[in-house]
């Protein structure tokens, strides 16, 4: 069950949304805040308390353009404490999706808010809720799906394959253009077990089935596709693969 902080400081959009939260079974509790002080304060409270406290909040849905401190301000400031709660945002603003992802947001949801787009945010924040108080929760990256932004789990992303100034993300399900660099995703993943193979791939060691070396050529297996593997990176990927194994 999920407790909830709603901010926004338009009355009439707060209670609506708390009306929907509150309508879906995997909401224990559901609360509304109407500026960025009143938010602060409550989220502050829920920390004190801790995970099993009466106070306690799982997830904080944030609007974005509101009077004084945006939904993204109040997002920065609870990045910075021990243990945050997760975050989506629900905004009539398409144009703020990137930012989202850098806050590690867990879903990004347009006004007007329909009932079902806002029963898969609850899903999300129900899968994640756990780990996400122990300090675990999985990063998500938003992708556009026929005019609508959805996030997709890094840890679901088998291989990334540059496309310029974008990125395509591979998944089990099928894959998604990203515009952020290949050398950004390098750089932002390496903690979370992504190599690079090539510069035109970067790809997840644990989703590496099988490594082969043919007539001086180096690729890797990853599920259905094969991927080729640089020079400058083959010893490194073998190493790491090498220790992999043995642990």
């Amino acid at each position: 069950m999920v407790r909830v902080l709603a901010v926004d400081d338009e009355k009439p959009a707060l209670e609506e949304l708390l009306y929907l939260l509150r309508s879906d079974p995997r909401v224990r509790s559901a609360e509304g805040a109407t500026d960025a002080t009143e938010a602060l304060r409550r989220i502050g409270r829920a920390l004190e308390a801790g995970p099993d406290g009466e106070d306690a909040i799982d997830v904080v849905f944030l609007d974005i353009h509101m009077a004084g401190l945006t939904g993204l301000d109040i997002a920065r400031l609870i990045a910075g404490f021990a243990r945050p709660p997760l975050i989506v945002f629900v905004t009539a603003h398409e144009g703020f999706a990137l930012q989202a992802f850098d806050l590690k947001a867990v879903d990004y949801v347009l006004k007007p808010v329909r009932k079902e787009r806002l029963a898969e945010a609850v899903r999300r924040v129900r899968d994640l809720a756990e780990p996400a108080i122990a300090g675990t929760a999985t990063e998500q990256i938003p992708v556009e799906l026929g005019g609508v932004t959805r996030f997709v789990a890094v840890d679901d992303i088998a291989y990334v394959e540059a496309q310029g100034d974008y990125a395509r993300l591979h998944t089990d399900e099928g894959s998604h253009l990203v515009r952020i660099p290949l050398s950004t995703l390098e750089e932002r993943w390496a903690a979370r077990g992504f190599v690079r193979i090539h510069r035109s791939h970067l790809v997840a060691l644990r989703r590496i089935d099988e490594l082969r070396l043919d007539a001086g050529t180096t690729t890797v297996r990853v599920g259905s596709a094969e991927l080729a593997v640089s020079r400058r990176h083959a010893r490194q990927l073998r190493d790491l693969l090498l220790r992999q194994a043995r642990g």
